[in-house]
């Protein structure tokens, strides 16, 4: 049974506080968010996203080109081993698998290292999975080359779809 506290008098010994007008009222919950502060929320968020994203996938490309430079290096220390070992560079149609697996094909290594020259079983792929191009011997003057073919997996192109040479050009 529900009281009005307007009109209620206090038991003897009793006294009535402020507090107690609320016991009767409904109790409503105001959890949760409205739909403008939502709005506002994800509006910020795609400034932001609008704002940093370009920078960050900027540096994805950029980190590709480092870490496609970085193993063209790698393979281009195991070429060198190769060539110590051996006394020529692996031919065209030898291709990179010699440094993994024995050559078969003319001129077969004599002294090919039985551990390989990378480690691993496998030649890695660039960073955009594609195979690095080798040829031997190279143009001009260098001895062998070793491409990666960069973002576009095509000979050419620009920015980060231009090709990466071993040699810097």
């Amino acid at each position: 049974m529900k009281t009005n506290i307007k009109n209620a008098r206090p038991a003897a010994g009793h006294t009535v506080t402020a507090t107690a007008a609320y016991v009767d009222k409904p109790r409503h919950s105001n959890a949760g968010f409205t739909l403008i502060e939502v709005l506002v929320v994800v509006v910020i968020m795609g400034l932001l996203i609008g704002l940093i994203g370009p920078n960050v996938l900027g540096q994805v490309d950029k980190a590709r080109v480092t870490t496609a430079k970085a193993d063209m290096a790698t393979l281009s220390s195991a070429l060198d081993m190769y060539k110590l070992d051996n006394h020529f560079y692996p031919t065209t149609d030898q291709s990179l698998e010699a440094l993994i697996a024995k050559p078969s094909a003319s001129p077969v290594p004599k002294n090919w290292n039985s551990q390989g020259y990378l480690k691993g079983s496998e030649i890695p792929l660039d960073p955009w999975d594609g195979e690095y191009v080798y040829y031997s011997p190279g143009d001009g003057s260098v001895p062998y080359e070793l491409i990666s073919l960069g973002a576009d997996g095509r000979e050419g192109g620009e920015g980060y779809s231009a090709d990466i040479s071993v040699w810097g050009n």
